[in-house]
């Protein structure tokens, strides 16, 4: 089982004699975020929650990744949400990286913990709450919900990294892994968000090319990985921010594991549109 070592930003500001270049970068097919940029001032503060700031690092955008948003949440003691949510249609992943949170749906409460990954279907009354003594902090990621008519939406879940057995990749020899919480071949759900796992020297051995888009936070390690045509140095605490068909493929550096959380749309037709008449 892979262990739990999560990245988490603590944001603060850097001081006058830090050089301005960095890593990051946005470009017509991906979008590299680097850690040192979440930084106080970037930070996002939502209606109806307490005590709490988030870091956006993903939102639809015309032209580019159009299906998901992606958050970092900042909870202290005391704080969080009775009315996260603003949209029905919108479902969530709450993935917990550090501290702790009591999570409640349909009527059962869940004290969420480092690792803990809970799946919330869409028009669920749920809330949020730090009743500890430390700050907790989840990722949060939200996608509309696409109906297909015949099939019922997904239930909700709650469930630990560490009680989910990683499926190898083929050709690897179990040194490429991901941790899949939801069955492939459950078409309920029109999104995956999975850990992937890779130990030093392992590859992604072709350039992925596909129309589902990504959102990837490094959990844990460094990799150099490959984005349209540009190779780009990766670590733990990085956001990659990927639409449709860029091309990708990434080498973990080692010295230990290169892990990240990975969100995808996927099990639904394309949308077409009607053509003017």
């Amino acid at each position: 089982m892979a262990n739990q070592n999560y990245y988490t930003p603590s944001g603060g500001h850097p001081s006058q004699k830090q050089l301005l270049t960095d890593r990051a970068v946005f470009t017509q097919a991906y979008c590299v975020i680097p850690k040192g940029v979440m930084r106080d001032i970037v930070t996002s503060y939502f209606p109806h929650w307490e005590k709490s700031r988030a870091w956006v690092l993903a939102r639809p955008m015309s032209g580019f990744s159009e299906t998901f948003s992606h958050y970092i949440v900042e909870v202290e003691p005391n704080g969080g949400s009775q009315r996260p949510e603003p949209d029905p249609t919108a479902q969530a992943v709450i993935f917990m990286v550090d501290g702790e949170l009591t999570l409640t749906f349909a009527d059962k409460t869940h004290h969420l913990k480092q690792g803990d990954y809970a799946f919330i279907p869409p028009g669920t009354q749920w809330s949020l709450i730090n009743q500890s003594d430390a700050k907790g902090t989840f990722h949060w990621i939200r996608k509309i919900y696409e109906p297909v008519e015949g099939i019922d939406k997904p239930d909700a879940f709650v469930i630990n990294e560490q009680d989910v057995t990683p499926a190898p990749m083929p050709g690897a020899d179990g040194k490429w892994t991901t941790t899949r919480f939801v069955d492939n071949n459950d078409v309920r759900h029109d999104m995956h968000v999975t850990i992937v796992t890779f130990q030093p020297g392992t590859v992604i051995p072709f350039a992925e090319t596909h129309v589902m888009e990504h959102g990837l936070y490094i959990l844990e390690g460094k990799a150099v990985y490959r984005l349209n045509q540009d190779w780009v140095e990766v670590e733990a605490g990085d956001y990659l921010w990927l639409r449709a068909f860029c091309p990708q493929a990434c080498y973990a550096g080692g010295p230990g594991p290169f892990r990240y959380l990975l969100y995808k749309d996927v099990n639904r037709h394309m949308k077409l549109k009607t053509p003017k008449s």
